[in-house]
Parts: C-alpha cells; sequence; structure tokens
C-alpha cells in the first residue's frame, strides 16, 4: 500500500536536509521559527496523547512545537488501534505509543514511515550521542532493511527484580540466609515445618509469587533459562548464539526439582491462579515467605505493614548458587523498549519533527519527561532533580502523579533512575546495592527485526511451540506428567512443531543486526 509513497517521502528528506540550517545549539531548544502544530496518534492501553498534559504545554513552549492528539480511546488495545488507523491509508504526522517496533518495521520499508538514519545524523545530536555510546541499542531498533524507523523509550537502571525473604521469619527459626540451592531447599522447609508465624498452624506458604512465570524463573538455580529478556518466555543469547530457554538440559533439571518442590508444599499451591493480589494478600496475613519480584514495590511492604505486624523484615538476599556455584540473577530491566514514536510519510516537517524528538534527550528535555516541571513537581538541588515533598508526600504514587501531568509517558526519552530511587525505601536502595556488589546479571537479547521470509517462519510455527512448551511445563510441575519419562518425545516433538527453523530465523535476523 505504501510502496507509492516511498519516492516521496525521500524526496521530503532530501529536501529539508539540503535547506535546512545545521541543528540547534544544545542550549537552544526551539526546533521552529514559527509555532507549528503537529498531528499525533499515540495510543498507549489506557490513554492517549493529551494537548493538555502540563508537559507537553512546557515541551510546546520551550520548542515552539505542540502536538494535537487524533489518537481514539474507542479501544484500549494499541495494536487494534495502530491497524485500524494503517487500514485507513491517513496516516497523522507522528505516530506513537506501546508495542511500536514491530509495526513501524514492517510499514516503514514499505514507505509509510520516514527512515530516520540521515536525520539523526545531520539534526539530532543528543539521539546521535546516545547511539554511539550504545551500538546494540540502536542496533536493535533496526529494521531488516538497515533503517532505524522510530526513536525509542529508553529505560535506565539495571535491577528489575530480586530474591525477597522474610528476615524475620529466618531470625525467629535461627537460620541462616540461604546461600546455595541446597541452603534455600532446607530454609523452604523449615518455612513449612516450624511455624515461623506462630499461629499453630501449618498454612505458610514457603515461596509465592505474583506471577507464575517467576516460578519458572527459578530454573536458573539449577543453571536453566527462562528468558533472556523482560519478557517472559523470550529468547536467550549466549556468545552471539541464541537459544531457548526451554529446551536445554539444565532447564530439565531445574523443572524436575521444581516439581518435587511443589509436591513437597515449597510452592503456593495456588501459584498458577492466584494471581497479582498474592503478594499483597500472603504478606499482608503473615503467610508468605519468599518470593522473587521488584525491589521498589517489594521492599515498600517493609513500611506498609509495620504498624499491623512490627517484627516483619522482608528484604532482598543475594541469588542463591547454583549446584555449579553460579549466583544469576535473570532479571533486568531492558535496555530499549518496543515503545516509541516515529514520522510518517504525510509529515511535511520532518527536520523540525526529528527536532523535536531530540529535545526529549537534552538534558532539559529529559528532566521534563521523568520529572515534570521545574518549580511544580520538582526543584533543582546542587544540580539535581529533586521532587518537591508535596510529590514524594501525596497518597496518589508517584508513577501516578506523573502520567497524569504527562512525564514518564513512553515517547522516544531515556529514563532517569533518578527518578525511582527519590520514591525507593531504604530497603530498596541496600537491595539493589547488594545486587551491584556480584556480577549477577546475564547478557541481555534485545530483539530482532525480522524480513518477510524469517517472519513467515516464525509466525508459522512459534506460537503452536510456545504453547506447547507451557502446556508440558505446568503439566510437570503439576505432576500430572514426568519431565523425564517425557524429555526425549518432547524434544521430537518440538523438532516435528519447527523449532529449529525458528531458531535458524531468528539466528539470521540477529546476526544480520548485530554482527
Amino acid at each position: 500500500m505504501y510502496r507509492l509513497h516511498t519516492a516521496i517521502a525521500s524526496a521530503v528528506i532530501a529536501n529539508c536536509l539540503l535547506a535546512s540550517p545545521a541543528a540547534f545549539a544544545s542550549d537552544d531548544n526551539l526546533v521552529s521559527n514559527k509555532p507549528l502544530e503537529l498531528d499525533i496518534h499515540f495510543h498507549q492501553k489506557k490513554f492517549v496523547y493529551n494537548n493538555d498534559w502540563l508537559v507537553e504545554k512546557e515541551a510546546a513552549k520551550l520548542t515552539n512545537l505542540s502536538l494535537n492528539n487524533v489518537a481514539s480511546m474507542a479501544t484500549t488495545n494499541s495494536e487494534e488501534a495502530f491497524n485500524l488507523m494503517i487500514a485507513s491509508g491517513n496516516l497523522p504526522d507522528i505516530v506513537g505509543g506501546e508495542m511500536l517496533k514491530e509495526n513501524v518495521n514492517r510499514y516503514g520499508p514499505e514507505g509509510a514511515f520516514v527512515p530516520l538514519n540521515d536525520l539523526i545524523a545531520e539534526h539530532a545530536p543528543h539521539i546521535k550521542a546516545l547511539f554511539d555510546e550504545r551500538p546494540n541499542v540502536y542496533n536493535s531498533i533496526k529494521a531488516h532493511d538497515g533503517n532505524v524507523y522510530y526513536i525509542p523509550y529508553i529505560p535506565d537502571g539495571k535491577y528489575g527484580r530480586a530474591y525477597f525473604i522474610r528476615y524475620d521469619w529466618l531470625n525467629k527459626l535461627g537460620l541462616e540466609t540461604p546461600q546455595n540451592v541446597d541452603e534455600l531447599y532446607q530454609v523452604l522447609t523449615a518455612f513449612r515445618n516450624n511455624d515461623p508465624n506462630g499461629n499453630g498452624k501449618k498454612d505458610e506458604v514457603p515461596f509465592f509469587t505474583r506471577h507464575w512465570e517467576e516460578l519458572i524463573r527459578l530454573v536458573t538455580l539449577w543453571d536453566g533459562r527462562s528468558s533472556g529478556s523482560d519478557k517472559y518466555h523470550d529468547f536467550y543469547v549466549e556468545d552471539g548464539i541464541l537459544a531457548h530457554g526451554y529446551v536445554g538440559d539444565n532447564y530439565r533439571e531445574g523443572i524436575k526439582n521444581l516439581a518435587k518442590w511443589y509436591e513437597e508444599g515449597l510452592i503456593d499451591a495456588e501459584v498458577f491462579t492466584r494471581g497479582s493480589r498474592s503478594r499483597e494478600y500472603l504478606l499482608a496475613n503473615d503467610l508468605g515467605g519468599m518470593t522473587h519480584d521488584w525491589f521498589a514495590s517489594t521492599s515498600g511492604y517493609n513500611d506498609a505493614l509495620a504498624d499491623k505486624m512490627p517484627d516483619f523484615l522482608f528484604k532482598a538476599f543475594a541469588p542463591p548458587a547454583s549446584p555449579s556455584g553460579k549466583r544469576v540473577e535473570e532479571h533486568r530491566r531492558s535496555q530499549v523498549k518496543n515503545s516509541g514514536w516515529a514520522i510518517s510519510y504525510s509529515n511535511e516537517n520532518v527536520v523540525e519533527t526529528i527536532k523535536y524528538f531530540d529535545f526529549w534527550f537534552s538534558e532539559e528535555g529529559r528532566r521534563l519527561a521523568n520529572f515534570g516541571v521545574e518549580g511544580v513537581h520538582y526543584d533543582m538541588i546542587d544540580g539535581k532533580p529533586i521532587f518537591k515533598d508535596t510529590v514524594l508526600n501525596s497518597d496518589t504514587p508517584v508513577t501516578s502523579q506523573m502520567w497524569a501531568i504527562g512525564a514518564q509517558v513512553q515517547r522516544g526519552f531515556q529514563q532517569d533512575y533518578a527518578n525511582e530511587e527519590q520514591w525507593s525505601n531504604k530497603f530498596a536502595l541496600d537491595g539493589i546495592a547488594l545486587y551491584d556488589q556480584g556480577d549477577y546479571l546475564l547478557e541481555p537479547f534485545l530483539g530482532v527485526s525480522m524480513n518477510t521470509e524469517e517472519k513467515g517462519v516464525y509466525d508459522k510455527h512459534w506460537i503452536t511451540i510456545r504453547d506447547y512448551m507451557l502446556e508440558m511445563q505446568q503439566a510437570w510441575i503439576l505432576g500430572a506428567r514426568d519431565i523425564d519419562e517425557d524429555w526425549d518425545t518432547y524434544q521430537d516433538q518440538l523438532k516435528r512443531m519447527g523449532y529449529p527453523k525458528v531458531i535458524k530465523a531468528m539466528q539470521s535476523a540477529y546476526d544480520r543486526a548485530y554482527k
């Protein structure tokens, strides 16, 4: 559909590159000498771009460019909203939101979106500097034709989730913090048997998790893998070779042990069904002993439950060593997200637009995107943005306050971890410092962009393969089947379903992007 627009878009870019002056100095935020308004389709599940966001209005004052939202909340499905827009053929100047990468990298080479490589080099010094510093991020967002079609949202910080354990229960039972998987087994067994909550009942849940996928992540305790990114069930990369964790021998060993733990009552019997409120329920009722979850929100229970349970102490501890001696934290914050924004073929102000995108990567733009408006939401103290007490002490979470004004929205920008650091409590910060002392993180998989042939292979085989993997996984853990008895048949079935073809296609896309 968009092939006809390719030549037009190329001509527009070429003329703009020839006619436009060099990028403004870094201390000049203006992107246009006269006020300029561009239409934007920005859809992110629960909201669309809001013309009245304080952050949007401040950015308009600083840059002389304002955005007018044309996306509808008639659907809360961002993918559906994008498909409706693309089917119409009428694209606004800017298209943004979540899960953007696959769509723009599919339709960009067909002419729907403007390639940004030259525009970045000529007019976006802040974006260019970041990509030069982090080439893997740049490589990860390229389409199969080698072009970049969107500016991504780039998270900050290394650590996301960690192992948490009830130190008050350890103290009561006279136990040390487990240092390896065998010691962890002994501790969880003691939690089950020795009544650490003191109510005379055998009602403790030694290991629980809000998301059952975090149970699967425990295969890393036996050197298995469950994912290589911040997405569950994803592929992983090691020394340039792609694989999937659910085919490895160490995964087999991990699932076998998790099935044993589940049968012995060391794992929440309702782990697959209890859902997202499990953490709140099990901790508030003095039932939960250990989990694997986010630093900030999990640490917050130490404050939330202090009055109800004065001795409550739920802290992060270092990943227990596997039988081979490895300590691994598989989850890490993503270095780049599929969210962001792109310039459509209909945009007649591509240079101004890329300069506007670049503004959000400047010092002032990045502060605005992360902390809101200076003097209203934060003050500069010793050269750093510090939230006002009215923000930090509000009954509304800081994240919700930021979203309400258009900050921390997944436009193309670089997050600043100092935002989260300011509202994280001492337990979270101490936990992060503990993890920083070790070398626990693994090589991240930043994703690939497949060409038409590769995507065809992936789409034909992968979803049914993944569903089969998850079906067997749950059956093994619940004890409905035995992984050792099934393993050879399982491997043969994966081959028949096309797993080697999927890996070959993924490896081809990976090699093209990163090697």
